[in-house]
This record gives structure tokens, sequence and C-alpha cells, in this order.
């Protein structure tokens, strides 16, 4: 199958497109980031695709902010091959290639040579319900963080000798507003799971696992469906963890070690921060989670990276109910 790469070096008002095949590079021009620029884009690549003979068009798509999102349901919704890379991943990529130029068109080129010479696999879409949910616990959290920030404030002024009271009173409204805010949030999130029984079914079975709680269990169920989507549904338990950041990275040379093993940290921080607190928690309580935990310490591992592999052991049950799709169950997971 002949398959036709192009890739796109994304901006807010617009993006950049190079197709690549065998014979040389094919420029694409740029087009406007929004519906009608995405219609002028397939009409171009449609063209090309017919005169190279290519049986399909695969996007290599550098995500920039978000502003990749329309451009990615669109291409979706064409049925074209897309793949989103990393961009530490394809940085360190271009290097090894000797490539030091940056400009729009340097990247977007970049990304078509990077695609036709690896061949990566196609990523799936996350369905719509997922991108939904995904959306309002990413709103929820920066308003969170909103809120602890103006607290933060208020608290470094209220001793102030000279603190007008208009300013007191600005923080505390709009604490007020935000965690109000909040809590909306929280109740449309509880209703569009509820009025969604394969959503409701997922998070019960993730519920049945040790350290998974309320705070944990939606965050942790979208990011097992955005892993999936990534790898086509044929991604492995090794494979999230190395994802998520989670995975041994030993430093050796030779008869020395330079330093002290640690764990990668290449995936969501904010992922690793929540099955951190998650085995925190669930390693207080009677369960398979502490039994795995103690055993570590037992052995004389230091709590802290006893703790970062109880997190670790949850993401990999997390897989296995998700897989499965039926409850976690000690007997089938054990602990050593």
């Amino acid at each position: 199958m002949k398959i036709l790469y192009v890739g796109v070096d994304m901006a807010q008002a617009k993006f950049d497109g190079v197709a690549w095949c065998k014979q040389g590079q094919r420029q694409v021009d740029g087009y406007a980031n929004n519906a009608d620029g995405y219609r002028q884009f397939a009409e171009k690549l449609e063209a090309q695709q017919a005169a190279e003979g290519a049986d399909a068009l695969h996007l290599i798509v550098e995500p920039t902010a978000g502003y990749q999102a329309g451009l990615l349901v669109f291409a979706y919704r064409k049925r074209w091959r897309i793949t989103v890379v990393n961009p530490p991943d394809i940085r360190r990529w271009a290097q090894g290639m000797g490539k030091r130029a940056k400009t729009d068109v340097q990247d977007a080129l970049m990304l078509a040579e990077y695609g036709e010479r690896t061949q990566p696999d196609p990523q799936e879409e996350m369905p719509a319900d997922l991108q939904a949910l995904d959306l309002l616990l990413r709103r929820q959290q920066d308003v969170k963080e909103l809120v602890q920030s103006e607290r933060n404030r208020l608290f470094n002024v209220q001793n102030h000798p000279n603190l007008p009271e208009g300013v007191r009173q600005s923080l505390e409204r709009s604490i007020e507003r935000l965690e109000q805010e909040s809590e909306q949030l929280q109740q449309e999130i509880d209703n569009f799971v509820k009025s969604r029984p394969t959503l409701r079914k997922l998070r019960r079975l993730l519920l049945s696992i040790p350290g998974v709680g309320k705070n944990s269990v939606l965050p942790l169920l979208v990011l097992l469906h955005r892993f999936s989507a990534l790898t086509s549904g044929k991604g492995t338990s090794k494979q999230l963890v190395a994802f998520l950041g989670l995975d041994p990275m030993p430093y050796q040379s030779g008869r020395s070690v330079r330093r002290p093993s640690s764990i990668s940290k290449k995936g969501d921080k904010v992922g690793r921060a929540l099955l951190y607190m998650a085995a925190l928690g669930g390693v207080s309580g009677h369960n398979a989670l502490r039994a795995f935990y103690r055993t570590l310490v037992d052995r004389g591992k230091p709590k802290k990276v006893a703790l970062i592999a109880a997190a670790r052991k949850i993401l990999v049950w997390a897989w296995a109910v998700f897989c499965s799709n039926s409850p976690f169950d000690p007997a089938l997971h054990p602990i050593s």
C-alpha cells in the first residue's frame, strides 16, 4: 500500500502542511485554522493523493496548545490516518537526523519525513463522550487552580497593615464565585456520567481497584481511553506505565552507578500526581495494595519508592480492568 505522509505544523490562526513521498516533498500551502481552511486543505491533499497514486493519506501532527483539535476531528471524519506525535520525541529525532533549522514549513516537512521514514501506526479517535468528559474535567481542574491561587493571594495580603477593605472583599467574592463554579461543574460531570451507561459501568469497575476513589476515578477513566486510542487498542500495561512516566530508569556505566535509579517522568505529570495520591490513600487500607506496599517496605525499599511502585501497580490493575471489562479480583493480580 502506498501512503502519502503529510506533516502538519499547527498554530492558533493557521497551519502549514507538507506532503512527502519517495520522489521528494510537495509543498501544501498554509491554511486558516477553521472549517474553510480544512476544506481547502482536503481538496489540495486529495488532488495530490490522486496525482501520486497513493492509497491513503496519513497526517503526522505535532500538538500545539490544543490548536489541532478542530483539524483532527475533520481528518477523522475524512477517514484519514492520523498520528499525533510527542513533541520532545520528534525534536530528538530531528536532531539525530541533523536538522537544526526551525520554521513552520521546515517543521511540517520534518514531520512528513518522520512519517515516511518511521511509518508510525495510526491512532484512533477518542469517543465523543470521552472527549466531552475530558474537557469538563480539565475545566474543573482549571477552576480549582484559580481558587487556590486566590486563596494564596488572600493569605499573603490579609496581615498587611495597610490592606484596603476593598481588596479583601474582592478576593473573598472571587473565591466564593469560583467555588460555586467548581460545584456547578461537579454537578454537570455527575449528570454527564449518570446519563451514559457505558461510562457509569466503567467507573464502577475502576472503583473496585484499591486506591481508586471518587477524586481519581474519572481522570483515570479518561487516561485509559486516551492511551487505548493512541495505541489503537493494542497497547500493553508496560507501554502504559512508560506513557505516564512511571517506568524505572536505571543509570549505569560499567561498574559505576552515576546516579540513583528513578522513574523517567516522561509522561503526564498531572496523571502521575493523581496516581501517587491514590497510592498514598490506598496503602492506608486493608487491601491488596497495602499488602504489596508492605512487601516492598519489608524488603528494605524506601517508603517513597514503595509508594511510587504502588502507584504503578494501580495503573497496571486499572489497565487490566479496562481491557477485561470486569471488576478487580485480587486472586487474578498477584502482588509480587
